[in-house]
């Protein structure tokens, strides 16, 4: 009999740790699966609106990268993911620092700062996170689903190249209400295919990821402009903060026009033609 208690504990230990394996890597269809398949529906479309409207939008919206304009695809990594390229999945500076982390004294410190910021780790997430998100799970805040996000976008990244990953979010994002894919939201707000983007409607777009269905080109379009410039403003090489959403009320913005250095533009400024008639004058004299 003394022997039996320990067994037992051993097994509901045992059975405990599979069940929370199960629930952190079950996912249907696995990772590996979108190496070469794209997906009818994904889980957010099911809960946005009925698998049939869902599953019509992510068809619609099957954009090779090579066919998205590559200005586009910079602007989304500035304004979502600045470390893409480098990370595995998880970006565990960008949470630190969401979670106020880095200014913690000790594990109890650490714990409660986590415990209090834990709102803000949506701006944490990374591109390959969201992407997890959007195929598997939901738009749900709670801290254990997080878990299973960044479980769920380490074994992503595994199974995938960084291109793979890219391309999948650009066409399964929502870019506004029931607006499903880069290319639909490109001839939706500006009437052109993601090929043809501009510098300023790709910032458009971009800056409209983190709220599509509040804040976009055609519903509060102040919001969405005045992120938009300092995601054009971080690209032509000004070293700008661009907060989360919810923060873009309180944030001084740059002006609307930013002009690049001039040093980047391979273009000749023209001499004024005070100067140009004195060097033709000593031209002339020379002869």
């Amino acid at each position: 009999m003394a022997d039996a208690k320990p067994r037992n504990l051993r097994r509901a230990a045992l059975g405990t740790i599979a069940v929370v394996s199960l629930w952190l890597f079950a996912v249907w269809p696995p990772p590996v699966w979108w190496r070469d398949h794209w997906p009818r529906e994904t889980a957010l479309m099911r809960e946005q609106a009925d698998g049939r409207t869902a599953g019509q939008a992510a068809g619609r919206s099957r954009t090779a990268l090579k066919d998205i304009s590559p200005v586009l695809q910079r602007m989304v990594i500035i304004a979502e993911d600045s470390r893409f390229r480098s990370h595995i999945g998880i970006d565990p500076a960008e949470i630190a620092d969401a979670l106020g982390i880095d200014g913690a004294h000790g594990f109890r410190s650490a714990v409660g700062a986590a415990w209090r910021h834990r709102d803000r780790l949506r701006g944490a997430s990374t591109i390959t996170q969201q992407l997890a998100k959007n195929l598997y799970l939901s738009s749900s805040r709670n801290p254990i689903r997080k878990v299973k996000e960044a479980v769920t976008a380490l074994r992503l990244e595994l199974a995938l190249s960084k291109d793979r990953i890219l391309e999948l979010y650009l066409n399964v994002a929502e870019w506004g209400p029931g607006l499903w894919g880069i290319d639909a939201a490109s001839h939706a707000y500006f009437g052109v295919p993601a090929s043809r983007l501009s510098e300023e409607q790709a910032a458009e777009l971009a800056a409209t990821l983190p709220h599509p269905r509040t804040s976009n080109p055609t519903f509060r379009p102040d919001r969405t402009l005045a992120r938009r410039n300092l995601i054009l403003a971080r690209y032509r090489g000004v070293d700008v903060y661009i907060p989360p959403e919810e923060e873009m009320d309180t944030v001084l913005v740059v002006p609307p026009e930013i002009v690049p250095p001039t040093d980047t533009l391979n273009v000749q400024v023209p001499m004024p033609l005070d100067t140009l008639a004195d060097t033709a004058s000593s031209q002339t004299d020379s002869l």
